[in-house]
């Protein structure tokens, strides 16, 4: 029996792919964003053990209200440090015509095994990617983020490859996302590759800060303020190689 480490769910997600989505969220991250407004979801193999069909049948009392594009969207965390559990998830998600959908910023991404066989059969079950682009520039992602973006770009372009429908996310953070220059460099390799469906601006928030001070952790973005409306939608044409 595959079991999956699951830090809550959500029954109404609007924002989370298409249609309403019925959300969960797996416990794990390697990264350290600092921006992440879900800190409470960083550490490995803590929260609620729960079986596929155990979380399957809790979403399905809910479908009524997705219509006919909701369904699933796992997010976290990061949904693809257990693979295992998500291939086994999407499966049975799709044996009970469930759309399926993973929030991600590919970091565990990689071509080498045991991961990508079990990835290249999770994306035979996977309807839509929400993949996240934190930031081009190598020493700023990591910076940023504590992580590499290489194999996370190699990743984005595997998918490519295959024709995996994504759905690209960039968080607009003040001094560390919203430069021009890093912007137009984003909209670049976004515009190699061919399945990109839509492309979405976030604008920063500090909603999640709390957590950070609640885990004993110093959250260094204190005093950054959110981009305005406007600037976001510049940005977003940016990327889209609009201006």
């Amino acid at each position: 029996m595959v079991e999956g480490y699951i830090h809550s769910t959500e029954s109404f997600g609007s924002a989370d792919g298409p249609g309403v989505r019925f959300l969960i969220f797996v416990s794990g991250c390697r990264m350290r964003c600092r921006y992440c407004h879900n800190a409470d979801t960083w550490q490995m193999k803590k929260g609620t053990l729960m079986t596929a069909d155990e979380l399957l049948d809790q979403a399905e009392r809910y479908r009524s209200y997705w219509g006919p594009k909701g369904g699933i969207t796992v997010s976290g965390g990061e949904p693809l440090l257990q693979p295992d559990f998500l291939l086994d998830l999407f499966r049975k998600a799709k044996a009970r015509g469930i759309n399926t959908c993973i929030d991600t910023a590919l970091e565990p991404f990689t071509t080498q095994e045991p991961f990508f066989h079990t990835f290249e059969r999770l994306m035979e079950v996977t309807d839509l990617l929400l993949a996240d682009i934190k930031q081009i520039d190598p020493e700023r992602h990591k910076a940023l983020t504590g992580k590499p973006n290489d194999n996370i770009l190699a990743g984005l372009e595997y998918l490519s490859g295959i024709g995996k429908p994504v759905w690209i996310r960039h968080v607009l953070v003040p001094g560390w996302t919203d430069d021009d220059g890093y912007l137009r460099q984003t909209g670049q390799f976004i515009s190699t590759l061919h399945n990109v469906e839509r492309i979405e601006v976030l604008p920063y928030h500090s909603l999640g800060a709390y957590k950070w001070e609640e885990l004993g952790i110093p959250y260094t973005l204190k005093g950054t303020v959110s981009p305005s409306p406007e600037r976001v939608k510049e940005a977003e044409a940016i990327l889209r190689g609009e201006i």
